[in-house]
């Protein structure tokens, strides 16, 4: 396996720190540059005491990060941050934020409450969900995290079910908030309390109808837990056995698994890996089903599947560098 020399810009966040363990596991990826502008010109231990002694190398800023010649960047900025780059990197470039996600200016600038300063250039991108989207490219938009397991739930299945009956309930760990310090983020908020946000108005819809096809009705909630995600979709059947067509859809996947009957998904499997998985329930008093999808929000949701997208990208296999399984317990 020749080796791919990796620039991340905005390693400093959350999805920044998960994607850089990922390519120091990764067995055919380098890092080159690690670029945070508030850790500029300090060694990796400034960010984790446990990266003392590894081949991280020192810091530079975002735009000395942007800047290196590398095979791949990876850009773990705000939605804002990767759309006012002014020139895109050459080489393989994965974007964690949701700045080119949607194809449409006017949409993008519905939902962010800004107008794409690059509008141009929204078409370029693939949107990266590798189970779903079998285009790849040398630019690639990561999907969002309640958009990942909401579409690997909906997507297997969208033609056979009845678009205007589909409701999602979303629930993510804190760290879906990112690390700069919200009040919605603070502890003495998020303790023992569940609570609903964004409600009718969340970013990822688009992109979700994006990939299906048509919206769908979706209420996020915050979880007390610092990580994990699950997507619970209830949706009426035209006609078809949803199992069937889901487990046909995953049957040949690593990273995406359908539980037995009976077996619903679980925060405690998913969480620290890159894994999916999904269970189908029959509601025994309507005429509904029941599509849960259970994901880590910073793994499959996020760095993870980042990883996969830059697999297909460079033509690694598929599931190099992931995080497969957890800890049993």
């Amino acid at each position: 396996m020749q080796m791919k020399t990796v620039s991340i810009v905005g390693a400093a966040g959350y999805t920044g720190q998960e994607t850089l363990d990922r390519v120091l596991g990764h067995p055919g990826l380098e890092l080159a540059a690690v670029g945070s502008d508030s850790l500029a010109g300090q060694s990796a231990n400034a960010l984790d005491p446990r990266l003392a002694g590894t081949a991280v190398p020192d810091f530079v800023s975002n735009a000395e990060a942007l800047a290196h010649e590398t095979d791949v960047t990876i850009l773990c900025l705000s939605h804002g941050g990767s759309a006012t780059i002014e020139e895109i990197p050459s080489g393989v470039v994965v974007d964690l934020s949701g700045a080119h996600r949607l194809r449409d200016a006017a949409g993008y600038s519905a939902w962010y409450g800004f107008e794409h300063p690059h509008p141009e250039r929204l078409g370029d991108w693939v949107y990266g969900l590798p189970e779903l989207v079998a285009e790849t490219g040398r630019l690639i938009a990561n999907p969002g995290c309640y958009a990942t397991a909401t579409l690997l739930a909906l997507a297997p299945i969208a033609g056979a079910i009845d678009p205007g009956s589909v409701v999602v309930d979303g629930l993510s760990g804190m760290t879906g908030a990112g690390r700069t310090p919200k009040d919605a983020s603070h502890a003495g908020f998020v303790l023992e309390n569940v609570s609903p946000y964004r409600v009718g108005a969340h970013q990822h819809v688009p992109e979700i109808a994006q990939l299906l096809g048509f919206p769908v009705s979706f209420t996020p909630h915050l979880l007390p837990v610092r990580r994990g995600l699950l997507a619970t979709c209830n949706v009426r059947s035209t006609g078809a056995d949803l199992r069937s067509l889901l487990v046909k859809a995953y049957a040949g996947s690593d990273v995406v698994s359908v539980l037995p009957e009976g077996v619903a998904p679980e925060l405690a499997r998913v969480r620290g890996t890159d894994r999916a998985e999904i269970g189908v329930f029959s509601d025994r008093f309507t005429d509904r089903t029941v599509v849960i999808c259970a994901e880590d929000n910073l793994g499959k949701g996020a760095a993870g599947q980042a990883i996969q997208n830059v697999n297909r990208a460079l033509g690694f296999a598929d599931t190099a560098g992931l995080r497969l399984h957890g800890v049993l317990v």
